[in-house]
This record gives C-alpha cells, structure tokens and sequence, in this order.
C-alpha cells in the first residue's frame, strides 16, 4: 500500500492524505489550503484524484483546513461516507456551510470586478447546495469504538484535546493477509486546557503521521497568557480604546468566553473594570450552541462546573452580535470594549471590518491568539507591517499587535515529544505534516536523536510505500481499561437523564416551547444512540 501527502505538507493547511492499498483508496481529511493568493490558489488545482472513485473517507475534526474541500469532492462527484466523531459532524454542519457562503460571496465580488475589466466570471469553489448535499455522506461515530469499515479496514477515533470532537484516528489494514496499523495524529491539543479532554495516548503503531505545527517551539505557560490577555484589556480600556481578538469561531471562542467568565465572576473585579465584551461572529454564536449540546465530550471540571448551574457561556458584560446592523453599529459608537470575531487569521470576516475602523487609532490593540498562517493578514500585521490594504482602503497601523501564543490550541514540541513517548510499541515510521519546515524538521531531528526512528518531512505530492513490518500489534483492552470505559458511559448517560429530569417541571405545567421540546427530543435521541452502543460493548 502507499500513502500519498497531497495538502499540509511543509504548511499548515490543506490537509488531505491518500493511501492505496490493493482494493481500496480512500482518504484523511480534506481541507482547504487558507493564507495568500498563492496558498489559496491551490484550492483551484484539480485533486489527483478521481473523487467518484474514492471509496471513503476519515474526517479527524471540524476545522475547515481539514474539512474545507469536502463540497467541492462532492460537486466533482464524491459520493461515499464520511466516517468522523459526533460533535465533528454537528460542527461541519455549521463550518462548511458558512464556508460555502463566503466562497459564492467572494466569487459575486469577483465577477463584479471581472465584468467592469471585461473578464469572464469565474464559479464559486463550491456552493451552498454542495455543502448541504455533502452533509448527507457523513456517518458518526464514538469515541473509543473499534468500527469495521470492511473486512480489510478497521478504524478507533480517541479525543485529539485539540477542538470539540477532534480526533486521533488509528486505522488497521489487512493487505496480503497481514495487518499495518497506521495512526494519524490529526491535530494535538495541550494539556490542561479548559473545556476539553487531555489527548489520549495510543498504544501502538507501524507508521505514525504526526503534526508539527509548533514542533519547534515552546508555549508560554497558559495562565500568563491568560494574566496577560486580561492586564491588556484593562490597560487599553483604561486609555478609552478597543481591544480586537481575531479568534477561530469554533473552539478559540468558546475557550474564551469560558476564560472570561472565570474572570469576571471574581469578586476583587470592579465594576468599571466590567466592560462590554461582544462576540461578533455569526458562526462563533451557532458554535457555542453546538458545544452545550455536545457538553459530554467537555472535561469533568467543565462538567462539575455546568452541574453546579453556571451556564459557561453566559455572564452579564459579554453580548452576542447576530446581525449585520448590530455589527456596524459597533463602529458608530466609541468606548472601551472587547470585540472578538472570526475569523483567527484576519483573512475574512467581520473581523476585517472592525481592524479597518480600529487599526490607524493608537488606542487600540490587536491581540492574536493562535497560529497565523504565511500570507494572512494575521501574520503580516505580527511581522511589523506598518500599512495595510483592508477592503480597498490603505490603513495605517498605529494599534498595539500582540501575539499571545499560550492560547494556542496546539500541542508544542515537549508535548509532542511526551505524546510520542507515551506509545509502548513505537512506530518504525514518522512522517510529519502540518508545519512549516522551520518547525517540523528540527522536530524530524530530534525525534531521530530521542527515539532513534526513521523520521521524513514529505514535501506536496510526495508518495510512500507502507509495507508490512512483521510486528505483532494486537492489543488488548484489559479488564480495567472496560470498567473504566464503560463507567465513563454509564456516568454519560446518568448526566443526560439528570438533564431531562430537571427540565420536567416545563413539561408538566405544559410551558414548554417548541425548540425546547425539539432539544428535549434529539436528547432522549443521543441517549437511544448511547444505550445501542452500551449494548454492543456489553455484548446484551
């Protein structure tokens, strides 16, 4: 069998991994290539792939550098399943729906310009139609489950700790009577975050596909981040200016809101100290609500937190802007606030819009929270640009820019490391993807030094063979490891019931509104889903 890297090679976007054995093809990701003209232009070049000939594919999370693609697989004829967790295929519904949006919103603005020169229009990459039929392929799957795709294939997805429903996807694959377990990392989140689960350790692998987006770095530690995002908050509040946060809709948002909540429910905060925070991102808004109806996938401290009655996501200073009106309007009026808005590279959305009214007044500050890919608006400004084209107005940048890397939603090197140490059986091969050169081929070196494993960097398009390694790889799921599984579970679906039992007084006094009854019903749904999948673990 062979693998070909055909996105998120050397960059961090794109991602898209093929691998052929000798009855099937199918696919890892499929996301957009997002930064500059350049970068995205490559969204445009046909896949080398036929896409009705692929016969499935793995979804490791939501993010649109990973699922971005997936409408245009099905407008040029995909027409297979979408394995991916739960929580990635509600937020796909939202992600790749907004995407599809800004693609034919982009392709109008574009032909009204061609036209005006007398260029012939160009089509959208994809359309809303493309991505509502695509929703149709994706099958969800849980946490944990061994699942058989066929008498060759089998897959787990374990929580990748990296976004809600975000996944380490290990595959085992029968060619020749023999089996290769294959383990793709998908993107790996930090320890000890808010919100979500550690990454889960994997046991064992032949070939290992491990990201490496801060595979050369050191995050500065979370809580002085944190420290530091407030203290600039209230510096900047206090000069009478705007503190603008570019923030990726789902995942950074939340994590924010959840982070600002703890802040200001202290009692030694002020009361001028509790200025507005707005969320102005459509898509930010229907995210967060994805997240509170997927809450079981949260840590227990999050969970212990909810029981206790505090809605994470709610506090009295912080305003959800739906409309557009309610967004402009937020240019007319001039006082302290927080605005964040999508999207996290500054490449599209309000965002852009808030940075054009906010960038030329020294009062202000920018803060990015996250990775900034070469060629977005994001890592230009964080480069020291001292002018910027926004919207078809130059703007001179006098804001403060500050780059709070402690947020990152991605694990760095030492974590890395102590993940890849964590394997018992480790991998004869690790091909490292999602970084840019300066960050995965010290990490490639390293590994080599530390592990003594054949350690490659692929460039775009680069194809390997995967061939048997003779290893016995059957695991076993010790009794201890079942009892602890199947206690999450019960604990899972305990919750769930306690959930609805509390919401019965609505139903008994016949107050209750129609979205409720239908969150009510999807619920008693999930839990049907959870106890069928009990009884196939518990063999009853």
């Amino acid at each position: 069998m062979k693998i070909e890297f055909l996105g998120a090679a050397k960059i961090v976007t794109g991602s898209n991994y093929l691998i052929t054995t000798d009855k099937w093809k199918f696919l890892i990701d499929c996301g957009l290539f997002q930064g500059g003209k350049e970068e995205e232009a490559m969204n445009e070049v046909a896949v080398k792939y036929d896409p009705g000939e692929i016969d499935f594919m793995f979804l490791t999370h939501a993010h649109i550098d990973h699922s971005g693609r997936i409408p245009y697989l099905v407008k040029k004829g995909y027409r297979s399943e979408i394995y991916a967790t739960e929580a990635t295929v509600d937020l796909c519904e939202i992600m790749l729906l907004d995407s599809a949006n800004i693609q034919e919103s982009d392709a109008e603005w574009e032909n009204k310009r061609r036209i005006r020169s007398g260029k012939a229009p160009i089509e959208p990459l994809y359309t809303m139609e493309d991505a509502q039929r695509s929703l149709s392929y994706f099958r969800p799957c849980h946490y944990e489950e061994i699942i058989k795709v066929n008498d060759e294939i089998s897959f787990r997805f374990t929580d990748a700790g990296h976004i809600l429903g975000s996944s380490i996807l290990e595959l085992w694959i029968v060619e020749n009577n023999e089996t290769v377990k294959v383990v793709f990392s998908g993107d790996l989140g930090m320890p000890n975050k808010p919100l979500l689960k550690d990454p889960a350790f994997i046991k064992s692998a032949d070939y290992l596909i491990m990201e490496s987006t801060y595979g050369n770095s050191v995050h500065d530690d979370y809580a002085k981040s944190m420290d530091e995002l407030t203290q600039i908050i209230d510096r900047v509040s206090e000069r009478g200016g705007t503190v603008m946060i570019p923030s990726f809709a789902v995942g950074r948002t939340q994590e924010l809101i959840y982070q600002l909540n703890n802040y200001y429910s202290k009692d030694t905060i002020h009361e001028h100290q509790r200025i507005p925070i707005y969320i102005d991102s459509p898509m930010a808004i229907r995210a967060t609500k994805a997240f509170m109806d997927n809450a079981y996938y949260f840590d227990d401290e999050t969970k212990e937190i909810i029981r206790s009655g505090d809605n994470i996501f709610e506090f009295p200073n912080l305003n959800y802007v739906n409309s557009v009106e309610e967004s402009k309007a937020l240019h007319r009026v001039n006082y302290p606030r927080v605005i964040i808005s999508s999207s996290g590279m500054a490449n599209a959305g309000r965002i852009r819009h808030h940075l054009k009214h906010g960038l030329w007044d020294e009062r202000n500050a920018v803060v990015f929270i996250g990775y900034q890919a070469i060629g977005t608006l994001g890592r230009i400004l964080l480069d020291g640009a001292e002018k910027v084209k926004l919207l078809g107005e130059e703007i001179a940048v006098k804001a403060e820019i500050f780059d709070l890397v402690g947020f990152s939603a991605h694990a760095d090197e030492p974590m890395l490391l102590d993940w890849l140490n964590h394997f018992e059986k480790k991998p004869v091969k690790i091909f490292l993807t999602h970084g840019e050169e300066d960050e995965s081929v010290p990490l490639a070196k390293t590994i080599k030094e530390m592990f003594h494993i054949d350690t490659i960097v692929p460039s775009l398009n680069d194809e390997y063979s995967l061939n048997t390694t003779g290893r016995d790889l059957e695991e076993k799921i010790s009794k201890e490891d079942m009892e602890k599984t199947l206690y999450e579970d019960f604990r899972l679906i305990q919750d769930n019931m306690q959930n609805l039992s509390n919401r019965k007084e609505l139903f008994d006094t016949g107050k209750m509104k129609a979205e409720e009854y239908s969150e009510i019903k999807r619920t008693l749904n999930d839990l049907k889903l959870q106890l069928m999948s009990l009884n196939m673990k518990t063999g009853k």
